[in-house]
This record gives structure tokens, C-alpha cells and sequence, in this order.
């Protein structure tokens, strides 16, 4: 039999959405941040040659420069005020997870509650500052050195571009948290969602050329569409898969009543560490490309061309590399953002226990050793996804906004939207209740 809650979501309807006018509002702002973000993608930073960065950016869009134009909505390739976009601020907030595992001190702010939370996004801000001072600092020494990309080359002209690009992504970590508070979903997914999706009609339009002219086969383009969409179909399904642990609280007495043992579940995702282990590969894997782009052509005794040709995409060193990566930060990430001995000792203080499993320790053995086994076929999920527009790419030079990396953020970040918009929704409906109930008795 269908629990109450699930009724409930059963019927709701677009007669519940036309009510709900609390969700609309968030909503409404949420479109209109996120079309403030893509204004600010067009808006160019001063004394740019827009033509000599156009011919510039080509050269080097296979690097890492491309993936991380993807995440900014394709600011970089236009030098807009949003180049950094905003990833310095993940960045950030990536390394001070990576320290709270570390640092005693962080770990222990960590478990103060709402005082420790700010004052780790306190310390996430700093970061944040400081990586992308150093990014923008190496933006603009970057365009200087370029053939007639700056106008007008000088200390003015790398503070000026230091000072507006930080500002852009201090702007977009601000307009994150808004989205974040006031309106609907996460903040930063949603922003680099709408920078991917932005993109997607150009790498749609630009493979269907391809076709027209005679560059790509009607059957390979059908081939890559019915692929999409099997992908996401598989990252949707697996996305949503959990392995829920028992749990069973013992009988409890109140005074001289005696109250029935409840039983529930822990689930555990069988994809914990979600898209962090493929943009850090992608970033890592991606760095002596970018290298050789910007180095000379004699440098080394041209080592660093043969390394870059050798880690090519669809190149055998790159795919194993790349694989290697994903599976190691993937069990790496998990064992970050969840601890089977604290969430053990947290059964154990509410009562609750995994039957036929001892309580303590023993817990914690046994949810690690499930965790694991979930992580490694999480890790073969993302190596499948990720690897297999690789090789697509590759072969076919499909754009790069087909790749498993954005859909794998697409599809997330969808459904974890669709996810609060639907919780939105249960709530008004269940106030809805309340509030009838409430005149009812009152009537009585």
C-alpha cells in the first residue's frame, strides 16, 4: 500500500503549481538571476582585441581552457567580465573539505552546528579570494604575452583585469548563495548548469553542420543522439539507486505506555562522490596540453609535444590515466563527506542498530564494507560515462559539450530541481491540509 506521502505526490498537478505562489517566486527569481549570469557572460573586459582573442582562444580550445570555457558558459572564449566564472569558489570549497579531514581544528568547527557552518563558508570566501587573484593575475599576464590580444599592454591594464575578474566571480559566488536562499535549487550548480545548457543549441548546430556538409555521416550523428540519450538515461537510473541498510530502534516506555520498536533505513548513494572525481581528472589530465600551447615550439627538446600527443584524446596513456583518476578520487571523495564511525556513534546514541549487527565499531565495519563495494561499481559508473563520449570525441570531433562530464552535471543537476520543486510542493499542499483541518475544528 502507497504511504501518504506518496499519494500526495501522485496528485499533484499544474492546478498545485498555480497555487503554490511562494514556489513561483522563487522560480521567477531563479530565471532572472540566472539570466543576470548570462548577460555578464557578453559583457568583454576592456582593452581586449576581440578578433586576435578569437583567433587565440582556437588554438587552445582542446586544453584546458575548453573545459573550463564549458563551465563558464563560454565567457573565456569571449573574455568577458565572467571568465572565472565560478569555479574558484568550488575550488575553494573542494580544498576546505579536503582540510576538514585534516586539520583537527576545521573537523571540530565542523561539528559546532550553524556557528562552525559559517565560519567555514567564512574561510571558503578567503580561499576563494586568494585562488582567484592568483587565476586572474595569470589571465592577464597570459593575454599580455599574446600577439595583439591587449590593446593596450601594461601594469594598468593587468590590475584593471585582475580587479574586474575577481569582482565577476565575487558577483557570481554572491548571486550562487541568493539563488541558493530565495529561489530554487543549488545556487553554483545551477549556475554552471545554465552555462552548459546555453551552450548546448551552438554544439548541436555546429555537429548538425558537420552533417550538412558531408564532414559527419546521418547515421553517426543518429548513432551520437540515440548514445545521448541512452547516457542519460543510465546516469538518471543510477543516480537514483541506493543501498538502504535496516535499521531498528527497540521498544521504548513513556511513563506506563509502551511504544512499539520503529524500523527505517539508511541509504547509502551508490554514487557518493557524484561529478567531483571527473572535472578534477579532466582538470589534472588537461594541464600539459594547455602547457604545450603556451610554451615553444623547441622547448625540452620537444618532450612536452610528445607528452601531449601521447595523452591526446582517445589516445590508449590518456584513457587509462583518465580511468585511473576518476576511480581514485571517486573512493577518495567518499571516504571525505561521509564517516561510517560517526554515523555509526549517531545510531548509537538514538537507540538505533543494523540487525545481527552489533552496535559501535561493529557498525562501523560493516557500513565501510558495504560503502565500499557500492563506491567500486559508483567508480565503473563514472569511467562508462565519461570514457565513451571520449572515444566519440576523438573519432568524430563531436563538440565538447557532449561529453560524459556535462551531462553527468545536466542531469544532476535536473534532477536535484525537479527534487526541491517537487518538496515545494508537498509542503504548500501540506499546509493546504493543515490550514482545513485547522477551520474545521474550529467550525466544530
Amino acid at each position: 500500500m502507497a504511504s501518504a506521502a506518496e499519494q500526495l505526490a501522485a496528485n499533484l498537478n499544474f492546478g498545485a503549481f498555480a497555487k503554490a505562489e511562494e514556489l513561483k517566486k522563487r522560480i521567477w527569481f531563479t530565471l532572472g538571476a540566472l539570466i543576470v549570469y548570462r548577460l555578464g557572460t557578453y559583457v568583454p573586459l576592456p582593452g581586449i582585441n576581440l578578433q586576435a582573442l578569437e583567433q587565440a582562444f582556437n588554438q587552445q580550445s582542446s586544453g584546458m581552457l575548453g573545459l573550463f570555457n564549458m563551465f563558464a558558459g563560454g565567457a573565456i572564449g569571449r573574455m568577458a567580465i565572467f571568465a572565472l566564472g565560478i569555479m574558484p569558489y568550488i575550488s575553494a570549497s573542494i580544498i576546505v573539505q579536503l582540510l576538514t579531514s585534516v586539520v583537527p581544528q576545521l573537523e571540530t568547527l565542523k561539528k559546532e552546528g550553524e556557528a562552525g557552518r559559517k565560519k567555514m563558508n567564512q574561510y571558503t570566501r578567503y580561499l576563494t579570494v586568494v585562488l582567484g587573484t592568483v587565476q586572474a593575475y595569470g589571465i592577464a599576464v597570459g593575454l599580455q604575452n599574446g600577439n595583439g590580444i591587449v590593446l593596450d599592454p601594461g601594469p594598468f591594464f593587468v590590475i584593471s583585469t585582475v580587479l574586474t575578474l575577481l569582482g565577476g566571480t565575487m558577483f557570481l559566488m554572491w548571486l550562487g548563495e541568493q539563488i541558493t536562499s530565495r529561489g530554487i535549487g543549488q545556487g553554483t550548480s545551477l549556475i554552471i548548469f545554465s552555462g552548459i545548457v546555453a551552450n548546448l543549441p551552438v554544439a548541436l548546430a555546429h555537429m548538425l553542420e558537420l552533417g550538412r556538409q558531408g564532414s559527419m555521416s546521418t547515421a553517426l550523428i543518429l548513432g551520437i543522439l540515440v548514445l545521448a540519450v541512452a547516457v542519460i538515461a543510465g546516469i538518471v537510473f543510477v543516480e537514483r539507486a541506493q543501498r538502504r541498510l535496516i535499521i531498528q530502534y527497540p521498544k521504548r516506555q513513556i511513563g506506563n505506555r509502551m511504544f512499539q520498536g520503529d524500523s527505517s533505513h539508511l541509504p547509502l548513494k551508490l554514487n557518493t562522490s557524484g561529478v567531483i572525481p571527473p572535472i578534477f581528472a579532466s582538470s589534472i589530465l588537461l594541464i600539459p596540453a594547455t602547457i604545450a600551447g603556451f610554451a615553444p615550439p623547441d622547448a625540452a627538446g620537444g618532450w612536452l609535444q610528445t607528452l601531449t600527443t601521447l595523452m591526446a584524446h582517445g589516445q590508449p596513456l590518456y584513457m587509462l590515466l583518465y580511468a585511473g583518476m576518476i576511480v581514485f578520487f571517486a573512493f577518495f571523495y567518499t571516504a571525505i563527506v561521509f564517516n561510517p564511525t560517526d554515523t555509526a556513534e549517531n545510531l548509537k546514541k538514538h537507540g538505533g542498530f543494523i540487525p545481527g549487527i552489533r552496535p559501535g565499531e561493529r557498525t562501523a565495519q560493516y557500513i565501510d564494507y558495504v560503502l565500499t563495494r557500492i563506491t567500486v561499481l559508483g567508480a565503473i559508473y563514472l569511467v562508462v560515462v565519461c570514457l565513451l563520449p571520449e572515444f566519440l570525441i576523438s573519432a568524430t570531433g563531436v563538440p565538447f559539450y557532449f561529453g560524459g562530464t556535462s551531462l553527468l552535471i545536466v542531469v544532476s543537476v535536473t534532477m536535484d530541481t525537479v527534487a526541491q520543486i517537487q518538496g515545494h510542493l508537498l509542503a504548500h499542499q501540506y499546509e493546504g491540509l493543515i490550514k482545513k483541518s485547522k477551520l474545521r475544528g474550529k467550525r466544530r
